[in-house]
């Protein structure tokens, strides 16, 4: 299949496009060029490859996630500039209206 600039116009009138007439020659030959590619792959037999969702093998990075004992209260509000019994104390941040 070769791609005329007659093709060239029509996609062009679809996408609401306009072109010289030297750059509807150079897209023409683009075109070409890539459905040559695409043809080229399309001969390749790919009977015996298995369908794959990525080209290399994925690994998790993360490390297990395993419990582990967290910080008491007490040494939590140990370093607290400012406590209320067992609540850290914090500047107010909603006002009235």
């Amino acid at each position: 299949m070769s791609v005329t600039i007659r093709d060239v116009d029509h996609v062009a009138a679809l996408a609401r496009l306009r072109f010289t007439a030297q750059e509807k020659e150079t897209l023409r030959g683009e075109l070409n060029t890539i459905l040559d590619y695409m043809a080229q792959l399309n001969s390749i037999d790919t009977g015996g490859v298995e369908p794959l969702a990525q080209v290399v093998e994925l690994h998790n990075v993360f490390r297990d996630d395993v419990p582990v004992p967290g910080v008491s209260r007490k040494e939590a509000l140990s370093n607290a500039p400012a406590r209320t019994d067992a609540f850290f104390t914090v500047p107010k941040v909603i006002g009235h209206r």
